[in-house]
């Protein structure tokens, strides 16, 4: 489920410390119940994932799409990424974080953990078109239970960043987020069944 942005901004986040030149583009609650300690497995699901969220049609093919013209048109090459064009946010970490764990870096996706505390991850990637931050936080549902909420935030690569992501938006609520929520849902339902069996 879509949330508005303040369900991310007004959370005390650590993120909030190294991301004020960024935008809040989403912020969706994550089918993940569980309890007060769950994060790090819910942070190893993404990290640990197949790709299964991308692997229905039309995800797939929106993705197949975008690599190829990002390879056509240099958008990912080396010099566009963490470390070359952009700075990485570990560079901007407060001691008490860059000394904590940093988290794992997702294996099917290009995002390079920055830092993981009890209730909060992040990730980034960087490319010619944007530096983007995939934040997972784990918040009361109001049910007495957690829940995992995701935001993402992005810096775009001067007037044709903002051009790319205001055209891709329609693709990523109507072909990608809906795909990928469910297969997260899918995902922690089988591990709370594989972690319950005796």
């Amino acid at each position: 489920m879509r949330l508005p942005r303040t369900a991310y901004t007004s959370r005390p986040w650590r993120i909030h410390e190294l991301t004020h030149d960024f935008l809040v583009e989403d912020v969706w609650a994550l089918p993940t119940p569980g309890g007060p300690d769950d994060l790090a497995r819910l942070v190893r699901q993404f990290a640990d994932g197949d790709g299964s969220a991308v692997s229905s049609p039309v995800p797939r093919l929106l993705f197949a799409v975008r690599w190829k013209l990002g390879a056509l048109l240099g958008w990912d090459k080396a010099d566009a990424g963490l470390g070359t064009r952009v700075r990485t946010l570990r560079d901007r970490l407060p001691a008490d974080l860059h000394e904590g764990p940093r988290g794992p870096d997702l294996r099917s996706l290009p995002f390079t953990s920055v830092y993981q505390t009890h209730d909060e991850w992040a990730a980034e990637s960087a490319n010619r078109t944007m530096h983007g931050v995939l934040h997972i936080g784990w918040v009361p549902d109001g049910a007495g239970r957690y829940r995992g909420q995701m935001t993402v935030l992005v810096k775009p690569n001067g007037l044709f960043g903002a051009v790319y992501m205001a055209g891709i938006k329609p693709f990523r609520y109507l072909g990608v987020y809906p795909v990928m929520l469910r297969a997260i849902g899918r995902k922690w339902q089988e591990t709370a069944a594989e972690n319950t069996r005796p």
